[in-house]
C-alpha cells in the first residue's frame, strides 16, 4: 500500500493483534495433497492481520497504536521497521526473548487466490500489562480486534474499551469457536463468507445470501459486515439500517490483504464518526484498489 502520511482523519483506532513474517510464494497453482509445484517467484512481506489492519488504517489517516509481539530476531527487525516506516509507534509492541516472531507461508495462484500457513510464535505471549496503559486509550474511539491471539487477551481488551466508552469491533478471522461472553463485547463483527457460516449463517454465495447471514448474526452482535469476495459487501446496523455493495469491477493481482484492508479503513472511517454506509463504501473501494495492485 502507498504511504500517504498527508491523508488524516480525526479517529483514533487502537489494534490488538498479530504480526507475522510473511513468505509470498507464487504459483500457477497450489498444491494439492502430495503435489510438488515449481513456483515463479518468491518475497517477504509484512503481515498478520493485527499489523496489516493497523498499517490499513494509519494510511487511511487515523492516530493507529498497535499492541502486539514479535521475538528477537530478524524478522522482528523487519517488522518493526515497517511499522516505524508508516508512522506506527512500537511502543506497544514487545520484543520477547524466549519466543519466536510469528510467520507465514502464502502461495498465491495464477488468478490471485491464495492459501497460507501461520505459525503465531510470539503473537501467543503479546503481554497483558499494555492495556492498563492511560495513554494508549488516550482520544480512543475504535478497538480492533481478530482472531489470530488468544481469546482471552481479546476479551481484557473489549471489557477495558467497554469500560472507556470505545466501540469494539471485531474483524472474526481466522474462524474459531468463540464464547457468547467475548461476543456480547462486539458491537462490530465483520466476516467473510466462511467465517459467517461458521458462526452459523446459511452458506454465502452471493450478496442477498450476505445480507441474510448479517441479519441472522445481528442477534449475537448488534452491527454486523458480510464480506462475500468478488460479490461485494453486505451490511445490518444496530439501527436496522442495511446496505449491499457490488464489488468494485477491477482486474485482480492479488486478493492477499485484501479483507484487512476493508477492516483497517473501515475502523479509521468509523473512528471518524462516518456512518455505516459511508464507512462500509469507502472501505469497499480501497479493498478494491488493493486487489488491483500488487
Amino acid at each position: 500500500m502507498p504511504i500517504d502520511k498527508t491523508n488524516t482523519l480525526a479517529s483514533v483506532v487502537v489494534v490488538l493483534g498479530s504480526l507475522h513474517y510473511d513468505i509470498m510464494v507464487e504459483a500457477p497453482h497450489r498444491p494439492v495433497k502430495g503435489e510438488t509445484v515449481s513456483g515463479e517467484r518468491w518475497y517477504p512481506k509484512f503481515g498478520g492481520k493485527g499489523g496489516n489492519q493497523a498499517v490499513a488504517a494509519k494510511i487511511h489517516g487515523a492516530t493507529t497504536r498497535l499492541i502486539s509481539a514479535t521475538g528477537t530476531d530478524n524478522f522482528a527487525d523487519y517488522l518493526h521497521a515497517r511499522l516505524n516506516q508508516v508512522g506506527i509507534t512500537s511502543e506497544y509492541v514487545a520484543r520477547l526473548e524466549n519466543n519466536a516472531t510469528g510467520m507465514s507461508v502464502a502461495i498465491q495462484d495464477s488468478e490471485g487466490d491464495y492459501g497460507a500457513v501461520i505459525v503465531s510464535g510470539a503473537n501467543l505471549a503479546i503481554p497483558h500489562d499494555f492495556l492498563g496503559d492511560a495513554t494508549l486509550w488516550h482520544n480512543a474511539n475504535v478497538l480492533l480486534l481478530q482472531n489470530e491471539v488468544p481469546e482471552a487477551l481479546n476479551k481484557l481488551a473489549a471489557k477495558k474499551a467497554q469500560q472507556l466508552g470505545v466501540t469494539v469491533c471485531l474483524n472474526a478471522a481466522p474462524a474459531r469457536a468463540m464464547s457468547e461472553e467475548f461476543l456480547e463485547l462486539v458491537d462490530i463483527l465483520i466476516v467473510n463468507a466462511v467465517e459467517a457460516e461458521d458462526l452459523g449463517s446459511d452458506p454465502v454465495n452471493c450478496l442477498d445470501s450476505a445480507l441474510n447471514a448479517a441479519t441472522l448474526l445481528s442477534k449475537r452482535v448488534s452491527t454486523v459486515i458480510v464480506t462475500a469476495g468478488g460479490d461485494g459487501v453486505a451490511a445490518l446496523s444496530a439501527t436496522g439500517e442495511s446496505v449491499k455493495l457490488v464489488a468494485k469491477p477491477i482486474d485482480v493481482v492479488s486478493t492477499h490483504g485484501a479483507g484487512d484492508v476493508f477492516t483497517g479503513v473501515f475502523c479509521a472511517e468509523i473512528a471518524s464518526k462516518a456512518s455505516l454506509v459511508s464507512a462500509v463504501t469507502t472501505a469497499n473501494e480501497r479493498a478494491a484498489d488493493h486487489v488491483a495492485s500488487r
